[in-house]
């Protein structure tokens, strides 16, 4: 099997995965560990996923308690090395196993530090995996990769009296987690699903795949949001929708943030914070208006990880606070937010 870049570079190794052929836009993330919800989180969708951690499969996969939703969706795994011997005491089956049961292809045996130096020189490229000829490139951000991983249908978690309005762009399960708790009920909505017809006292914006100017109707549902001045919270593709609905723009990152590793900036604290993100979009911080400030940065490359409005309540952060992989050093987030809702929490009659 053998691994084309766009560049004209070729890394050959052994498939271990299902025996088809898959295009998509190659990317790397440095988690150690952490495969199992990276390969189930929506916002890898399109992607040929490159484990820069050399030994990848070692503990198996658990059942779908750990999942980040209910299937596979990056188009391709890359390893260094396969372990086909797993040994985790929550184990039901190997990594390969699954791969082929949602028939994603995967290559071990690639000098995987040699691709990421790559593609942290080049930037983040279009590839193929292929077990013949090479075939063609497809972008998959040309495509509404949203629109593919969001529900069609509204899902309702809890019965509080403090009414979340949790707009599903590939959301993560752990942020509903994160979020249900006795105070609340969350209404988890599909991407284009006009929430400002439902009585809620807050809205968050969920993480999700591709290109964030994709999402015309969530811009025009927020902004619409915004004219109630009611509580917001974004994570990761939600930081950047938040930003342009507030007259904000984005950009595409030469090889984006992904991994558990990440260091934010509190502009506030002047804290460090070490997070989860998986990314290739920021949000561009000379063209937010000035009601708008800066809340994170990353440590790295300086790049917008948060942002916040001066005089409304609406927040957003480029990072995963729920982790899933990763560190929950930054799950405050989420219990500030909450604890705001508690304080000016009316429940509807």
């Amino acid at each position: 099997m053998k691994l084309y870049l766009e560049d004209g570079t070729v890394f050959e190794g052994t498939s271990f995965g299902a025996r088809i052929d898959c295009p998509g836009e190659v990317v790397f993330s440095t988690g150690m560990t952490g495969y199992v919800e990276s390969l189930t989180d929506p916002s890898f969708a399109g992607q040929i996923l490159v484990c820069t951690y050399p030994l990848i499969g070692n503990y198996g996969v658990p059942d779908s308690s750990h999942f980040e939703s209910e299937r596979i969706h990056i188009a391709g795994l890359v390893v260094s090395e396969y372990s086909r011997e797993y040994s985790h005491h929550e184990a039901k089956q190997s990594l390969a196993a699954w791969l082929k049961f949602w028939k994603i292809p995967a290559i071990e045996g690639v000098d995987t530090r040699a691709l990421t130096k790559r593609l942290r020189e080049r930037g983040v490229m279009l590839g193929r995996l292929s077990h013949s000829k090479k075939g063609e490139f497809l972008d998959p951000n040309r495509e509404n990769l949203v629109e593919r991983v969001s529900p069609k249908k509204v899902s309702i978690y809890g019965s509080g009296p403090i009414r979340i309005v949790a707009v599903d762009c590939g959301m993560k399960e752990n942020i509903v987690r994160s979020l249900t708790r006795p105070e609340t009920t969350v209404t988890r909505v599909p991407w284009d699903y006009d929430f400002t017809e439902e009585k809620y006292d807050a809205l968050v914006l969920s993480n999700g795949p591709g290109n964030p100017e994709m999402c015309t109707p969530t811009v025009k549902h927020i902004r619409k949001a915004m004219r109630e001045s009611k509580p917001i919270l974004g994570v990761c593709l939600g930081n950047q929708l938040l930003a342009l609905a507030g007259g904000g723009s984005t950009y595409k990152l030469k090889y984006g943030h992904r991994g558990q590793n990440q260091p934010c900036i509190d502009s506030r604290t002047n804290r460090c914070y070490i997070t989860s993100q998986n990314h290739g979009f920021a949000v561009d911080a000379k063209s937010l208006p000035e009601s708008w400030e800066i809340w994170f940065t990353n440590g790295n490359d300086s790049s917008v990880e948060g942002i916040r409005h001066k005089t409304q309540p609406w927040t957003s952060v480029q990072f995963h606070p729920e982790a899933s992989p990763g560190p929950t050093d930054t799950a405050w987030i989420f219990e500030e937010f909450l604890a705001e809702l508690q304080k000016k929490n009316v429940p509807y009659v």
